[in-house]
């Protein structure tokens, strides 16, 4: 696992500025008004060569008393999910109340915290920063973030704090696989119908389970791992939407996956949230299973499996090679076939394929349909090919000129090789190079 960086802070202190200049691409909107960053986005960001996980999250702050809850929820993402926390405050505007209540927060945690001043963005303002060691936080780091100055000294100090990280590292040959969905799909009780026995608390509040929970299960001579990814528990009234937070929990857990499984409600259908974080498995290169629970509580007719298949396809356009499974958690029903298609996908991902049967698939895919020409007449020309890594297969094809590589004639070579070799349930990568 890489370690994961939590920005946190009020409104309007330059969060998700210092979020875009970590990653270096302007993912984050940034926007002088407090509240702009409404959902928490995530990103991969690079370090010295320390590679981790970065979270930019929305600004809390007191000015509602109503708004309590959702503040607690809010620094509890930071809290429960974060191995180091940014500390964002703004040094034109001094120490405020909002301050205070997010430092005392981060204390209780225990987890390390930075603390960047932001907006010093000259010498003469660096006097402004020494006021903030009364958020007991340790020495501020003054940053300016719109120029970028003083943000490597913040990088280095989270760094730092990595080595004091305690990572297992994970030698057991079991088949990984994650549960990942909205809250109140029933990941928990697709576990407990998978293992034969309750152990995964279930409930029909939306975000029962808060932490991903590791169960092994030995099964016709295969050991397989599960990881049950968990919600966030909803205290009083939160007014927060609990379905932000399942994205970071499959990123975590995904990020440990061999095997991935999507699971669907088929009770309500398909939501925006669902695409999400099928994107997110999608991106990763992880075998996928799209799993449509709660099938019993469906009204079927003949037709009505073909109906939802057809719709899945057509909103998963991208997961148009994952396989698709009809259970019902609560009956049981069905929930063997999952472990066929778990060996299916998992050895598809880790599949090598020769490179003598490779370029055999390349040379019959350039007979059956030319490569493509710029406007110019450039013709691309594909020489030869190789199988990299895997999990997920990846090849690298040698060209004249990469640029020649459409988008679209890419995709014919993915579906060619999806022909030639059995790739269900995994994405394949083709990167197309310059030969020397």
């Amino acid at each position: 696992m890489i370690p994961t960086v939590a920005v946190v802070g009020r409104p309007n202190v330059g969060k998700s500025t210092l979020f875009n200049r970590i990653i270096g691409e302007r993912k984050s909107i940034v926007e002088d008004t407090p509240g702009v960053t409404r959902d928490r986005i995530y990103a991969t960001g690079d370090w010295l060569g320390h590679e981790f996980n970065i979270i930019d999250t929305g600004g809390i702050e007191l000015d509602d008393n109503l708004f309590q809850n959702e503040i607690s929820v809010q620094a509890e993402i930071a809290i429960n999910e974060a191995d180091v926390i940014v500390m964002v405050v703004n040094g034109r505007e001094g120490v405020t109340n909002d301050d205070v209540h997010v430092a005392n927060i981060l204390h209780r945690s225990k987890k390390p915290v930075v603390l960047m001043v932001n907006k010093i963005d000259s010498y003469e303002m660096r006097s402004e920063i020494y006021q903030f060691y009364e958020l007991g936080l340790g020495d501020p780091y003054p940053v300016s973030g719109s120029h970028g100055l003083g943000l490597g000294d913040v990088l280095d100090k989270v760094i730092e704090n990595f080595s004091t990280l305690n990572y297992e590292v994970d030698e057991d040959d079991s088949i990984k696989v994650s549960l990942i969905g909205r809250p109140n799909v029933g990941k928990s009780s697709l576990v407990n119908a998978i293992l034969g026995e309750d152990r995964v608390i279930v409930s029909n509040i939306a975000g029962t389970t808060r932490d991903a929970i590791d169960t092994k299960l030995e099964k016709d001579g295969f050991n397989y791992t599960f990881v049950d990814t968990a919600g966030i528990r909803k205290r009083g009234k939160v007014y927060e939407n609990t379905e932000k937070y399942s994205v970071l929990r499959a990123n975590v857990a995904i990020e440990r996956s061999d095997v991935v499984l999507l699971v669907l409600n088929g009770e309500e259908g398909i939501r925006e949230q669902d695409k999400r974080i099928a994107g997110i498995a999608h991106e990763a290169g992880r075998a996928i299973v799209i799993v449509v629970n709660k099938w019993d509580a469906v009204e079927k007719d003949t037709q009505t499996m073909r109906k939802f298949e057809l719709k899945i396809r057509d909103q998963f356009r991208f997961l148009d090679y994952a396989p698709i499974a009809f259970v019902s958690a609560k009956t049981k029903s069905r929930v063997h076939t999952l472990f066929p298609l778990i060996h299916t996908v998992d050895n598809a991902h880790k599949q090598r394929v020769q490179s003598s049967a490779l370029n055999e698939v390349l040379v019959d895919s350039v007979a059956m349909n030319p490569t493509p020409t710029d406007k110019t007449g450039k013709r691309l020309n594909i020489f030869y090919g190789t199988q990299v890594s895997v999990a997920p297969p990846t090849f690298v094809v040698f060209v004249n000129d990469p640029e020649l590589m459409h988008f679209s004639y890419k995709r014919y070579l993915e579906n060619r090789l999806r022909e030639a070799f059995d790739f269900t349930g995994t994405p394949i990568h083709i990167i197309a190079r310059r030969r020397n």
